[in-house]
């Protein structure tokens, strides 16, 4: 087996459906019994092992970097997940670069998001009705679920299969389904046999959801219909979304009529948003042809096209023109913190820093805690004023430790500003968080090291609670190896 997919074929194995060996290698090595029809999942134990999954993932994905799309997704997840009974209220989400059309969701509370998938959704309750759908999934705990089933099933081609599913959520692609489709089919029609099921509850789960946060249920009908026109159109291959997630003609008919019988008494209209977020994802899918995105975009709210548009120009190097289009927009649409958030970004990457610092600052004054200009800030302050920044982003990793990001941003500040101790802290905690724990274990003594010759006891003092805390990080990433 190659050495890069052993890993990814234990997690897998370990986070989506076990098996009798692998399970009894995990008890071998202290890892608590997940399967078994003695033995569950704890939701802690969901929790620890979803957030190694995640870095895992970090360190394979091809991952989408952008602030206002993770911010808009997290916008959805919380308002459904109230009405999603959810056992742990704590999520992450991870943006993928990636033309499929797909999303996922991981115990422990991480849902991931294909770019494809924004550009498939032509609005906001149909992209919605998917959020839905996978909050339903952990909501059941089918993941936990799944594995005593797995005990009653054949071991390598389960692992095999769910391998693949992993690796195509990774951007694996076609590799990672001829992984998946080459399992043995009377272990997948099984396997599918028994999924549909949980795509059953997870469903209903989220079409309740929906309807009590003020979206219309009728668009999990239209998405669904929209996917199963897709398979037809390909040839009768389906998206990488309906491969995890089957769809008959009695689930279509199921979810049909649930939706019927639900009722939206107050919906919520966000306006232009939703169609602005999918011209940000058009436009990183035909990053090389932007103009395309433009087609692709056509029927979409003119406010819309014309985000879009301002985008392109500044890509285009017409700066001036795109920050006169996105100042208009912004009057017109004074509530969306995206315009002018824009166009601070904007500002930023043309080199006017000044420009980017005051715009920011404004919409800080009306916003001050919208994620993706704090950020913005704080990296134009790095060019200004280091300390300040560094003071800003300390702040901003203490409020959302799991953004590697942040982290890159917090070691050059605390380079620039002669904090040298707290930088190599600060790298440290970038590599944890994808994927590289021994590197960031590393790099910890490192910084041990010159906190000691600079005699900074408050450094010392936190690299060594962060080395207790990276050690046991590393034991749990040892799990998937």
């Amino acid at each position: 087996m190659p050495r890069t997919l052993a890993p990814l074929l234990l997690a897998a194995t370990l986070l989506l459906g076990g098996g009798t060996a692998l399970l009894a290698q995990a008890d071998d090595a202290g890892l608590p019994s997940l399967g078994g029809a003695h033995a569950s999942l704890s939701l802690s134990e969901e929790h620890r092992l979803g957030r190694a999954w995640l870095r895992q993932f970090r360190a394979r994905a091809p991952l989408w970097h952008d602030a206002h799309a993770q911010a808009y997704v997290e916008r959805q997840i919380a308002r459904l997940a109230p009405h999603s009974d959810l056992p742990d209220s704590r999520t992450l989400v991870a943006l993928v670069d990636s033309h499929q059309l797909n999303a996922f969701a991981v115990p422990g509370g991480v849902v991931g998001v294909n770019a494809g998938l924004f550009a498939f959704a032509e609005d906001g309750d149909a992209f919605a009705s998917v959020i839905a759908h996978e909050l339903g999934h952990l909501s059941q705990r089918h993941h936990a679920r799944r594995m005593e089933r797995a005990e009653q099933t054949q071991v390598p081609a389960m692992a095999a299969f769910l391998a693949g599913m992993l690796i195509a959520a990774s951007g694996g692609g076609d590799a990672g389904m001829g992984v998946a489709m080459g399992s043995q089919a009377a272990f997948i029609q099984d396997q599918l046999a028994y999924s549909r099921r949980f795509e059953q509850e997870a469903d209903r789960i989220g079409l309740q959801a929906m309807a009590q946060a003020g979206i219309d249920p009728q668009a999990m009908v239209r998405m669904l219909r929209a996917m199963h026109r897709l398979v037809s159109l390909q040839g009768g291959m389906p998206p990488e979304f309906l491969l995890t997630h089957p769809l008959t003609e009695s689930r279509l008919g199921d979810v049909e009529a649930r939706a019927g019988q639900l009722s939206v008494e107050r919906t919520r209209d966000e306006g232009p948003l939703y169609a602005m977020i999918r011209a940000r994802a058009l436009l990183t899918l035909h990053r090389h042809e932007p103009r395309r995105a433009l087609t692709r975009l056509e029927g979409a709210d003119a406010q819309a096209r014309r985000y879009l548009e301002a985008l392109i120009a500044a890509e285009e190097g017409n700066v001036d023109a795109a920050l006169s289009q996105l100042d208009a927009l912004a009057r017109e649409l004074p509530d969306l913190a995206l315009l002018p958030a824009s166009a601070a970004e904007e500002a930023f990457a043309a080199g006017r820093i000044e420009e980017a610092l005051e715009r920011s600052q404004r919409l800080l004054r009306l916003m001050p805690d919208y994620l993706p200009t704090q950020r913005l800030y704080a990296e134009a302050l790095l060019h200004q004023d280091a300390d300040q920044a560094y003071h800003a982003l300390r702040r901003l990793t203490e409020q959302y430790p799991e953004e590697p990001q942040l982290f890159t941003l917090l070691a050059e500040a605390a380079g620039r500003s002669g904090r040298e101790a707290w930088g190599h802290l600060a790298r440290a905690e970038h590599l944890q968080l994808t994927g590289e724990i021994d590197r960031a274990i590393r790099q910890l003594e490192i910084a041990e090291r010159v906190a000691g010759i600079a005699g900074d006891p408050s450094a010392t003092a936190r690299i060594a609670q962060r080395r207790d805390d990276f050690l046991g990080y590393r034991e749990t990433l040892e799990k998937f190896q």
